[in-house]
């Protein structure tokens, strides 16, 4: 499966757990909803998965983990925020930089309609898929 239409299955996914429950849980609980719903839909992810952070040739431990990990390609950070900061997206960013991933989404739950301001998607590097 190519990375477009990962990240296309899980906003797809997303957008399910929202219309089921709305904005206004905790962060955890739409985790945890996500989770199952990817599960429901064939796909493979690791739940708080460590990124590797090194400087300099020194390996640190600094306890950096992304919210998901989908088929090895897709970061998905989880959220449920008033609404998503410059500072949440270069979060993202700074994982895949640090993890050598090309793909990531930002999910925000805590919205109307996620679609309308919910959903980041970013990209570092991905060429274009045929």
């Amino acid at each position: 499966m190519k990375t477009n239409d990962i990240t296309g299955a899980i906003i797809g996914a997303g957008i399910e757990v929202h219309r089921a429950l709305g904005p206004g849980l905790l962060e955890s609980a739409y985790a945890q909803c996500l989770c199952h719903e990817l599960r429901l839909r064939g796909f493979g992810f690791v739940r708080e998965h460590a990124v590797p952070m090194v400087y300099k040739g020194m390996r640190l431990d600094c306890g950096f983990r992304v919210d998901l990990l989908v088929s090895d390609l897709v970061v998905v950070e989880v959220k449920a925020i008033e609404k998503i900061l410059p500072v949440h997206e270069a979060q993202l960013v700074t994982y895949l930089r640090l993890g050598g991933w090309n793909a990531g989404l930002l999910l925000n739950f805590n919205v109307s309609v996620l679609t309308e301001g919910g959903i980041r998607r970013k990209v570092l590097g991905l060429e274009e898929e045929e």
